[in-house]
Order: structure tokens, then C-alpha cells, then sequence
């Protein structure tokens, strides 16, 4: 168990033990994640603008 403690801080840095259900990302997966999140939220607003722009 001490291994598996000590090669996961040695990855993830201070991230290790997040808690809380929180996720264990690497800082180029931090950046991934969050423009994954920009991406979806443009593709919902174009959508409901291409809803709009029927409806009037």
C-alpha cells in the first residue's frame, strides 16, 4: 500500500489524494478536460441559437 501511496505522489504531486470523489488529473489532462467542457458548452449554445433563429 505504501508503494502504491509513494509512486502515485511521485506522479501527481500534491494532487494525490484528491478526496471527495475529485479526479487525480496531470496538467495537460486538467486542460483537456476543461476545454472538453468549453466545447460542449458552444455546441449547446449553437444549438438552441439555430433553434431560435427557426422560430423567428
Amino acid at each position: 500500500m505504501l508503494y502504491k501511496w509513494r509512486k502515485e505522489f511521485e506522479e501527481f504531486g500534491e494532487g494525490s489524494f484528491p478526496g471527495n470523489g475529485n479526479l487525480k488529473l496531470t496538467p495537460e489532462q486538467e486542460k483537456i478536460h476543461e476545454l472538453e467542457k468549453k466545447l460542449k458548452d458552444a455546441e449547446l449554445e449553437h444549438d438552441i441559437l439555430k433553434k431560435a433563429i427557426g422560430i423567428f
